[in-house]
């Protein structure tokens, strides 16, 4: 690849799944304009995370992504999203069951925060979901029943696997809505603990609205090349 800088695109978020704020404030700066969108979860949240979005949005001009997947009483979680919703994120994740939705959109008031509703971990097979007790079922078919529910309950959207990302598209109650689609790895990178994954084209094509890549871009010896090969990818 050479040099030439390609212009960010919105559609990647890349994860900034490291241990503190000052090593996630460094692969950033590392990736520079080849990313406006970062993903902090809850590994980064412990060191500083919500520090570091504020620093990223305010002096960098970056889009935050703070993925908390929030799972509580409806009291606490629509205290919890009132707190969030005056930092200016983008989006905020929390389970997909339909009353935590209501009180998620309920705590964010009138702010621009999409909230958005995890279906099920990518990292997930049907094992894993036999080992929590989860209903019987294809998980393809779950992750849009799932979808659907919490849509109707008035999410922002969905995070889900590509692979379930055109079905979910053609939900009714998708009409409108986002698709956030982890579970992407660049073709020829290694699938780590995820089991339902899509190159970043296919992603896109499925109908997913943004694309969410950690360790292809985080563990690269030249993270903001590495970021500019999955953008080259992008249909």
């Amino acid at each position: 690849m050479t040099d030439v800088m390609m212009p960010a695109d919105d559609r990647l978020i890349v994860a900034l799944d490291v241990p503190n704020a000052i090593a996630g404030l460094e692969l950033a700066t590392r990736i520079g304009d080849a990313a406006r969108f970062y993903k902090i979860g809850l590994e980064m949240l412990m060191g500083g995370g919500l520090a570091l979005a504020r620093e990223l949005m305010d002096e960098h001009g970056k889009r935050i992504f703070l993925d908390m997947k929030l799972f509580d009483i409806g009291n606490t979680i629509e205290g919890a999203v009132r707190g969030l919703a005056d930092y200016g994120l983008d989006f905020l994740t929390v389970h997909g069951d339909p009353y935590v939705v209501r009180a998620a959109q309920e705590g964010k008031g009138g702010s621009d925060l999409k909230i958005l509703a995890v279906t099920i971990l990518t990292s997930l097979d049907r094992a894993d979901l036999d080992g929590a007790m989860i209903k019987p079922g294809d998980i393809a078919d779950l992750v849009v029943e799932r979808a659907a529910k919490a849509l109707a309950a008035g999410a922002d959207g969905v995070i889900a696997s590509p692979h379930e990302a055109a079905a979910i598209r053609a939900l009714p109650e998708a009409q409108g809505k986002l698709i956030v689609t982890p579970g992407v790895r660049p073709a020829g990178a290694a699938l780590g603990d995820q089991k339902r994954v899509m190159t970043p084209h296919d992603a896109l094509a499925a109908g997913a609205d943004h694309i969410v890549v950690g360790r292809p871009v985080n563990k690269a010896a030249d993270p903001r090349r590495a970021a500019q090969a999955i953008l080259s990818e992008l249909p």
